[in-house]
């Protein structure tokens, strides 16, 4: 059952037919939040369109700070820039036209959607905040996003609920690595900015069927990457620390505002390289860059991929040039670009490869160590009675 805020008694039963279920109407905002008080089992409000823009945002304002697993939708018989703005600011889930009820109906749909995945969320994942484990390298082609995908998808299919994030907004690759079709990206929390919350970075998340990691992946095009600004990266991934247990970080061989904002807030940085000259030039640049930064000298690991390559440079030439230990060393094989092709985490498709026992070295050494305390918990919200008490005034 869902909520359905209007004016018209008769508008009940037509959005009944259209979204497939039994709707409570209510006359007011202080009602429609009694019974979201009173059933907690309620993830859904319907606003119709002769309701005024502004008491709906205000209704959800309060729902999104005390009940994030509620979704509201709103109704309106035509769409403008400034009043879809305003709903989205304030965390009305979705707009939809009110004489579409095919439009209502998969509005729902995706609000219910949303609903599950962030009250499963705070089922498995209780109180805790998240770690973010950013991926990076100043060299490209040394298999970041490899890595990345591999890592976030081991994580989610052990149980942790993990964010993949793609920070190389221009080019990124995390989506077309595992063979998935956002309907949403990174640049759909650009209006969100400043308000941001749990259902917000939800509403853009894609899953990866295969090991139900959460991805926020890259623009489509190039050009909007421009669009998305450090201090929204930044938001993310607060955000994000609160909802999930991991979040991993795939980022461009460059040292952006977005990926600063990534290091600022990361518990984990791995740095990638490979037995090349220009790697490793990189690599003690990117070290000596983050000790300017004040990164913490714990919290990084240097990774050495296709460890076994026949270039000329050994292990031990990396350590006396960064002077620095190497973490894990990770092998060549043809079937790492052969899984990629094929959209697969050769973690899961081949758990006994060599690669893969290495990446899952580094899982259990450095992002999920067996003797790491779980993580403080957090207080939980106690305002819901009061803001329905004010509400009524």
């Amino acid at each position: 059952m869902a909520i359905l805020w209007n004016n018209d008694p008769r508008a009940a039963e037509r959005y009944s037919m259209a979204v497939g279920e039994t709707l409570q109407p209510v006359e007011s905002a202080s009602l429609a939040l009694r019974v979201l008080e009173s059933d907690q089992s309620q993830q859904l409000v319907i606003i119709g369109p002769d309701i005024d823009i502004d008491a709906a945002c205000t209704l959800a304002e309060i729902t999104r700070v005390e009940r994030p697993d509620v979704g509201v939708v709103l109704l309106r018989r035509r769409l403008d820039v400034s009043m879809l703005t305003q709903a989205l600011r304030a965390g009305v889930r979705e707009v939809v036209p009110s004489d579409d009820l095919t439009a209502v109906a998969d509005a729902c749909r995706h609000s219910r959607d949303i609903s599950a995945k962030l009250s499963g969320g705070a089922a498995s994942h209780g109180s805790r905040e998240g770690r973010i484990v950013t991926v990076f390298s100043a060299k490209g082609g040394v298999g970041k996003t490899t890595f990345s995908t591999n890592l976030g998808a081991h994580l989610a299919a052990t149980g942790s609920r993990t964010l993949l994030v793609d920070l190389d907004l221009a080019f990124g690759d995390v989506a077309i690595s595992l063979q998935l079709l956002p309907e949403r990206t990174v640049t759909d929390l650009v209006p969100m900015s400043g308000h941001l919350d749990e259902q917000g970075l939800a509403s853009v998340v894609t899953t990866h069927p295969a090991s139900g990691l959460e991805t926020v992946c890259a623009p489509a095009e190039p050009g909007d990457a421009d669009r998305v600004q450090g201090p929204t990266i930044g938001e993310l991934l607060r955000v994000a620390k609160r909802a999930y247990d991991f979040i991993i970080i795939d980022t461009p061989p460059a040292f952006t505002e977005h990926v600063l904002a990534a290091f600022d807030i990361s518990d984990q940085i791995i740095l990638l390289a490979t037995l090349d000259i220009p790697a490793l030039k990189n690599l003690r640049l990117t070290l000596d860059t983050l000790d300017l930064l004040g990164n913490p000298t714990e919290s990084r690991v240097v990774v050495v991929n296709r460890s076994d390559a026949k270039a000329g440079l050994r292990p031990a030439d990396v350590v006396t040039s960064i002077k620095q230990e190497i973490g894990v060393m990770v092998p060549s094989s043809s079937d790492v670009p052969a899984s990629v092709n094929r959209g697969v985490a050769i973690l899961l498709e081949e758990p006994r490869h060599p690669v893969s026992v290495a990446l899952r070295q580094l899982v259990d050494e450095f992002i999920r160590p067996s003797n790491e305390p779980a993580p403080p918990a957090r207080e939980t919200r106690s305002g819901f009675r009061a803001l329905t008490r004010g509400s009524r005034r």
